[in-house]
């Protein structure tokens, strides 16, 4: 199972590091022919937009999985654990939900575009649209899962509800540590003077 799931994840990371590329080098490319040879590719820029939507989506995908979205746990920090565990349940209920909608709706509007095209590449349009499928089953899966860990394991429910700390708090801390150890340091030579 873990095998599966690094593989899952290293294949995200491709996917998403080629887009990146893709997307660089048919900006650049374009950039060259049009100042250079006064030409150009006619859907760089077409098909930059969807490796662009492409990539955000599958980032939202790996976000989720390392615990990187945004939020506020002010109020689910000072809660007992068993209140934090119904609450953490309860919101990925609705997370869930969230992606129940954009399943549906991906998937009812991905099947209405098939045989719309893109009109400089002339790809199906359900290309671009399908990715909230991928998205909304990939997040499901994570949410599922997470949802079992808070269940069943029990020692795992403060990694799971554990937010980043912003910029700031982390800029902080680092001023505070060097502060302290330049008291440190000036205790040690006042101490050596003596």
């Amino acid at each position: 199972m873990r095998k599966i799931v690094l593989m899952l994840d290293k294949l995200l990371h491709v996917l998403m590091a080629l887009c990146l590329a893709f997307m660089a080098i048919l900006v650049f490319g374009n950039v060259v022919l049009r100042y250079a040879f006064h030409s150009g590719i006619t859907w760089s820029e077409e098909m930059s937009r969807f490796l662009f939507v492409w990539m955000v989506f599958l980032g939202a995908i790996g976000a989720l999985k390392d615990n990187d979205h945004l939020g506020v746990d002010t109020l689910l920090k000072k809660l007992p654990l068993s209140v934090k565990r119904v609450v953490f349940i309860l919101s990925n209920v609705i997370v869930l939900y969230v992606l129940w909608l954009l399943l549906d709706g991906s998937w009812k509007i991905t099947i209405s575009n098939l045989q719309s095209r893109a009109p400089a590449t002339n790809l199906p349009l359900a290309y671009v649209y399908g990715i909230g499928i991928v998205v909304s089953i990939g997040m499901g899966v994570i949410v599922l899962f997470n949802i079992y860990r808070a269940f069943f394991q029990i020692n795992t429910l403060e990694e799971l509800t554990r937010m980043k700390e912003s910029e700031d708090e982390i800029m902080e801390a680092v001023h505070e540590k060097i502060v302290q150890s330049h008291r440190g340091q000036r205790q040690d030579a006042a101490g050596g003077e003596r």
